[in-house]
């Protein structure tokens, strides 16, 4: 199912689709069922603009192999997060049209006939430090699969804040309507280019750091308690919602 709910009232009033072909499509818009451990949102992408996400932490390799199978029935792509090398390898060994990448975790397996996603709209990524680039790159795995332009620059925390103006001069230049910073430690970076640009700025914690607030609390307590303006936070090494926000701006931003 490809179409969105206004394309398909369209054809129907226009003669290129009848009624009865249109209750069929509106069928794929529901979901589908992977045994009794999964049901699929097949219709995510016509319906909310991203696509559907298969979390495949504590999924054992059989049921992501399922599901992955089950989805590329109903459509072009799927994309999976933190994903494990053996899990990769099943798929793979299934669907050649599948790319991990073992930094993010991120597994996105496409149709042999499957066109890509049409290119509309560029958002930045800035990771501060090395660290934080994988939860970064979850956040661009899923920017490119919404047909997103992407411009990186990792390792540019407020450590070495002169770091970062040539990446936002980068940003700027191609036009990003929202820039994802994904940050650990004090999380003190996302503060910063909030206080630099005039596009929105999603506050990506991560957890990384030392002792007390090490795994990503004190990061997100920081952004949360930011008194730049248009900054916004999601969760914890959440680089799929970050990612899927900042794609949906940077494709509206287009028109």
């Amino acid at each position: 199912m490809h179409d969105t709910l206004d394309e398909l009232l369209a054809d129907v009033a226009g003669g290129r689709r009848t009624a009865e072909e249109a209750a069929a499509a509106l069928r794929d818009l529901g979901y589908v069922g992977v045994g009794d451990f999964a049901r699929l949102d097949v219709g995510r992408g016509a319906r909310a603009g991203t696509p559907e996400f298969v979390y495949a932490e504590s999924k054992t390799v059989e049921q992501l192999v399922a599901i992955v199978d089950r989805y590329l029935e109903h459509s072009d792509a799927v994309l999976c997060s933190r994903v494990s090398g053996e899990q990769a390898e099943a798929v793979a060994a299934r669907h050649a049209g599948g790319a991990y990448d073992q930094r993010s975790r991120v597994l996105v397996v496409t149709r042999p006939d499957a066109a890509p996603p049409a290119a509309r709209g560029s958002a930045g990524i800035l990771a501060a430090g090395t660290s934080d680039v994988g939860v970064a790159e979850e956040a661009a795995a899923v920017c490119r699969a919404m047909g997103v332009t992407v411009v990186t620059a990792y390792d540019v925390g407020v450590a070495g804040l002169h770091r970062l103006a040539g990446p936002l001069d980068e940003m700027r230049a191609a036009g990003a309507a929202a820039i994802v910073v994904a940050a650990g430690m004090e999380g003190a970076l996302p503060s910063v280019v909030a206080g630099l640009v005039d596009v929105p700025v999603i506050g990506l914690p991560t957890s990384t750091g030392y002792g007390l607030g090490g795994r990503g609390e004190a990061a997100l307590l920081g952004m949360l308690q930011s008194c730049s303006p248009g900054l916004v936070v999601v969760n914890i090494d959440n680089g799929v919602g970050a990612g899927a926000t900042a794609a949906l701006i940077a494709r509206q931003a287009v028109g």
